[in-house]
This record gives C-alpha cells, structure tokens and sequence, in this order.
C-alpha cells in the first residue's frame, strides 16, 4: 500500500507528461460512438453546471468590485472542468489535444475530425438538457429575479465582440484549459488533477475568454430568459424584453459560436497539443536512426500462365493500411494491431517512408528471450525487421501469386555459375508441392519509393479467385426420417 501511495503522488517530468498527453490523445480514438457521445453529454452538462455555480457567485457582488468578484466566479466555475476530468467526460475543447495523435500517425485526419464532430454534439446535447431542467426550475427568478438578470447581461456581452475579437478571446481560452488538463499530466493522484485544473481555469472565466461549450449553455439561457420570462420578471428587475432583443439564435451563431469554436480549435490543438509535440516527440521521431527503404523486390515469373496478366498490385491492394511509428511504445503497437485483428503492420517515419516492418512474430521471441519480462521503455524500432521485402505497384498480380508460393532457387538448385547442385526424379509440380516456402503473409507496396499500400496473401486469393468460375450457391438438405 506504501508504494502505491507513493506512486499515486509522484510527478512526472514534461517528457513524461508528454507521454501521458499520447495516452490521452489516443484514448479519445478507442472508445466506441457511443460511449464518446455519452461521455460528451455528461461533459454538456458538467459545464453548465459550472456555469450556473457562476451566475450565483456574481449576482449581487458589485460591492466586492470587478476583479474579486470575477475571481470569485471563475474559481467556481473551475467546478466544470474539475467533474470532468475526474469522472472521465469528453470535452470538445480537450478532446482537441487528439491532434497529437494525428502528428503520430496513429490516426487519420478524417478519424481526428469524427472525434471532434461527435464530441461537440454531445457536448450540446448535454447543454439542451440541462437548460431544460434550469428553465423548468424557473432558477432565473432567484434574488427577485437579479440572477436571470445576470444571467441576461452576461449572454448579451458575449454578442457583442466583434468577429475577430471572438476568435482571439476563443484562442486565449482554450490555451488555458489545454494547459489545465496538461497540467493533469503532471501526476496520477485525483485531487492533485483537481487542484491543477483551477487557476488556468480561474484565470480565463475572471478575464472574459470565450469557451464554445460553455457558451452552448450561457447563451440560450439568455435566449430562453428573455422569450419566456414573465412580466413580473421584467418588473421586478426594472428592465423591458426590448433591451435583450438582440438575445437570438442566428446571433449567437453567426457572431459568437462559430468564431469561438474556430479560436478554442487553434488555441488548444495548434498553440499547447501540437506545439508540445514539436518540442518533445518530433525531435525523437527524426533521431531515430532509421533510413527510409526504397528498393523492391523485382519479381519474374518462371513459367507462362492463361491467367489475366493486366492485373496489378495497384488495382488490388489495401490503400489505406494500418502502420506504426518509430517511436511508438511496444505495447502501444500490439494494441493497435489487436484493435485491428492484425499480426503485423509496416513501420514508418515522420515523413511516411517505410523503414521497417513490426509483427507479433517478433514480439513473442522477444518475450521468450527476456522470460517475458519486457524491457522497460521498450519501442517499435527496438523489435522492427530492417530485412523488408516490398513489391513494386506496378508488378502483375501473377508474377506476386507465384513469387508467395514458389522459391526458384529449391525449384531450380543450382550454383551461381549455373550448375545443378542437386539432382531428383520429381516433376517440376511434384516439386513445387514438396518445396517449404517462407515467404511474408504481407507484402509492404512502393511507386517511386513511397509506400502506398500493402498487400496481403488474402487480397492476392480474392483477386484470384474468379478463375474458379462464379460462386456457388450451396443449398442443404434436410434429410427426411424414414
């Protein structure tokens, strides 16, 4: 339990919160749609909360003055982001921090913008629903209505920037709530995450930074306030329906959310994800003392066939394959491979060129070796094979089927001078079938030295296939008892 305990407090230095940063990141990409979209929900309405905790902090507090009464809302606003990163929610303005995931290659462009894209729905639902409840609890008449008027004044502000202004306020904002989860990096104990997260957070409510989800709650409270609050409310606060005309939904979107979520995108996804990866992860990635593989494997047949020899391996490979870096912790690369249903995947650098291959061949002799105990830090290009045999784009598909099931030199045994080395009785097919074949199950494909695809024994088979004729369909029989 000491150790435990010792453990749970320690920091970790920048390098290592980097490390958890990748973790993080990656993590966003495993979680089904479902469970994201849940989890994005929760967050909605972890950050209205926040926001409501907010609104009361600051009703009634002008004899506190501007800046201790801001601080006052900020620090209780730090709530939000507190219930999130301890009870696991998806924030879209975190989930941003998945860019590094993307700088890895370890997951696409369009894979990193799902993410984003069902993270802010959900996110939005979870507002809606809160606001739902809020405006049935009928919490904007607290205080004889000051605190929906504050709530009011504060929608309306947000309004009233200008485009650029909303961008700018929305990149400020998010490079402090990315620090504050980076901050989280720092250490694996719960309440020190907590403590983490609250000055950054502080500071951005307490300076009016702009955040696309909490404004998603803020500003259709506004909006729900001044279409349906009751005349009473309206005298009570001593104001008209009139003065918050402005409260509406095309001018929410057009002059605050759009503008904000594009600043909250680059302040946490560019300025803190993707400038920390720069400093810590891409000078590693080019260190690495790996030089791209260029050539291919010239392939020939040895004997002619009727079958189509306009196919070829461009027209059938797999052109969106599953590879892995350089860099990347072993146990990191098994469990991509898994995900995958895979046992082995090319390796590439920075740049995309092939440098080697990865496959769980390599792993389990490993473990043999080290009576499977790992070695600590251990990476892909620690287990990677350098002996890659790639095939070039442009070869036939007949030439690859031969080259997988037949090694002319046990075909044809002789020496380099061309003499028989051996002698048999066999036919050629008879030995053809006797022949041990060890030949890769994937092969990594090159055009012009760059990897585009692979091609694998199954996607060589299916393309083969039709010289059986059309499939069958095979109807069974019940047999009839006597």
């Amino acid at each position: 339990m000491a150790s435990a305990s010792s453990e749970n407090n320690l920091l970790f230095s920048p390098l290592e919160m980097m490390a958890e940063a990748e973790k993080f990141a990656l993590s966003k990409a495993k979680k089904t749609s479902g469970m994201t979209m849940s989890l994005a929900i929760m967050a909605g309405a972890f950050i209205g909360l926040a926001f409501l905790f907010y609104i009361t902090v600051t009703t009634g507090s002008a004899d506190a003055g501007w800046g201790l009464s801001r601080l006052a809302g900020g620090l209780a606003f730090s709530m939000g982001l507190i219930l999130i990163v301890i009870c696991g929610g998806e924030l879209f303005t975190s989930s941003v921090l998945s860019s590094i995931s993307w700088a890895n290659k370890q997951i696409s462009f369009s894979k990193m913008l799902s993410i984003w894209g069902k993270v802010y729905v959900g996110n939005f639902i979870g507002a809606m629903f809160l606001l739902l409840i809020v405006s049935a609890a009928g919490l904007y008449q607290m205080d004889n209505g000051q605190w929906g008027l504050n709530a009011l004044h504060i929608a309306q502000h947000k309004l009233h920037h200008t485009w650029v202004q909303a961008f700018a306020l929305g990149v400020l904002c998010n490079l402090l709530v990315c620090l504050a989860i980076w901050l989280t990096f720092s250490s694996a104990n719960a309440m020190t995450k907590a403590a983490m997260t609250v000055l950054p957070v502080a500071m951005f409510v307490s300076s009016g930074f702009e955040h696309c989800v909490a404004n998603m709650f803020m500003v259709p409270l506004g909006i729900v306030i001044q279409n349906f609050a009751g005349a009473e409310f309206w005298a009570a606060t001593g104001t008209t329906q009139a003065q918050f005309s402005d409260l509406t939904p095309i001018h929410f979107l057009t002059n605050n959310l759009i503008p904000v979520t594009l600043g909250n995108i680059i302040g946490g996804s560019v300025l803190v994800g993707l400038a920390n990866w720069s400093i810590y992860r891409r000078p590693q990635l080019k260190a690495a003392n790996v030089t791209a593989i260029t050539q291919t494997t010239e392939l020939t047949s040895v004997k002619e066939t009727q079958m189509n020899n306009n196919i070829i391996v461009k027209d059938i490979m797999n052109t969106q394959p599953v590879t892995l870096s350089v860099e990347m912790p072993t146990a990191v690369a098994l469990d991509t491979l898994l995900d995958h249903n895979l046992t082995s995947a090319p390796v590439t650098d920075i740049e995309g060129r092939l440098v080697g291959f990865f496959s769980v061949h390599d792993v389990m002799v490993d473990l043999w070796c080290q009576d499977y105990i790992p070695e600590q830090g251990q990476k892909v290009v620690d287990l990677m094979s350098r002996d890659v045999v790639a095939i070039n784009a442009s070869e036939k598909l007949v030439d690859v089927a031969e080259f997988l099931c037949i090694d002319k030199e046990q075909l044809y045994p002789v020496s380099s001078m061309g003499i028989a080395t051996s002698f048999t009785t066999l036919s050629l097919e008879e030995r053809a079938k006797a022949m041990k074949v060890n030949k890769p199950h994937v092969l990594p494909v090159l055009e012009d030295g760059v990897l585009v695809g692979v091609l694998s024994r199954a996607e060589v088979m299916k393309s083969v296939r039709p010289i059986y004729g059309e499939r069958l369909n095979v109807v069974e029989r019940e047999l009839e008892s006597a």
